[in-house]
Order: structure tokens, then sequence, then C-alpha cells
């Protein structure tokens, strides 16, 4: 790995197109949860490894893991980055909200790829805010920095992704 991450830095494109190779399906399928439709999250992934051919010459890793870490903080921003240009759509959906009792299991019968659609189906802004925080682990302070809005708004955004999700679950139970 770290002969190709040294091919890499010095522009090799054979190395390039290795490590594109090696790791667009698992950026393609972060893009994917962030934007919601194929061609953009594409679009994602094209920018992502653009940003990681020019930047990889000023990052040392000491292994994989790091690597792969690196990658995917980049495809984030880059996720973050597109979504910030395209118009709002999070406030089109009622702000009379009920909040989520999180004691029923209802996802315990439900397959991966039906929860991912069901999750993708979200308005743009509650998919980005359910992502960051469910799926990537970030705070809710750490959010409303990225995103430039309030940490109050990430729960709010969150708590609806979270009833819309129960309410789309509870149909097929």
């Amino acid at each position: 790995m770290n002969t190709l991450i040294e091919q890499c830095k010095k522009e090799n494109r054979k190395a390039q197109q290795q490590l594109y190779e090696l790791y667009a399906d698992y950026v393609f399928r972060i893009c994917l949860r962030y934007m919601g439709n194929e061609p953009e999250a594409e679009d994602c992934v094209s920018e992502t490894f653009l940003k990681v051919f020019s930047k990889i010459q000023s990052t040392e890793f000491e292994n994989e893991k790091m690597l792969i870490g690196w990658i995917r903080k980049i495809a984030v921003n880059e996720c973050l980055m597109l979504l910030r240009k395209k118009p709002k759509d999070v406030d089109s959906i009622s702000e009379k909200a009920d909040f989520v009792d999180d004691s029923q299991d209802i996802l315990s019968d439900i397959e991966a790829g039906y929860l991912f659609q069901i999750i993708q189906s979200l308005p743009t802004g509650y998919r980005t805010i359910f992502n960051l925080y469910i799926v990537e682990g970030y705070s809710h302070r750490e959010i409303a920095q990225q995103l430039n809005i309030s940490e109050g708004t990430s729960k709010s955004q969150l708590n609806r992704a979270k009833i819309l999700l129960k309410k789309q679950l509870e149909a097929i139970i």
C-alpha cells in the first residue's frame, strides 16, 4: 500500500487508477447516502478523487486505515459542499412533528437494502443530518458547524427524519 501511495504522490497515472479502482465503490456508497441519486453521487465521487489526488502529496499515512478514513472525510465534505449549492428543501415538510419514541425496535426485521431505500427517500436536509449523526457519528455541534446551522436545527431535523422513517417502517410492518 505504501508503494501505491508513494506512486500516487508522484502523480503516476497507473497508481492513481489503481487507487481509484480500490476505493471507488466504497466512496460511491458514501456519496449515494448523502446525494440521494446515482448521477449526483457519481459527480461527488469524481470530485472526491480529484481532491484526493491533489492533496495526497501533502499527507502522510501510517496505515491503510488512515488512508481510508482520510478518503471518507473528503467524500463526506465533498457531498456537503455539493448539497450546500443545491436549493434547500428542508423546510418543505411541516414544522409540526412529534418526538420519536426510541424504545420500539421496528428495524429488527427490515432488510438493509430496503432500509437504505427508505433513508434515500428522505428530503435532502433530513437525510444529510441523519447520515452525519447516525452513520458518521458527528455530534450536533459538529453538524451545525459544517452546515452553518444551529444545533437546535440539527436536532430537530434529525428528529423529523426519525419520525418519517418510523412512519414508513410502521406502514410495512
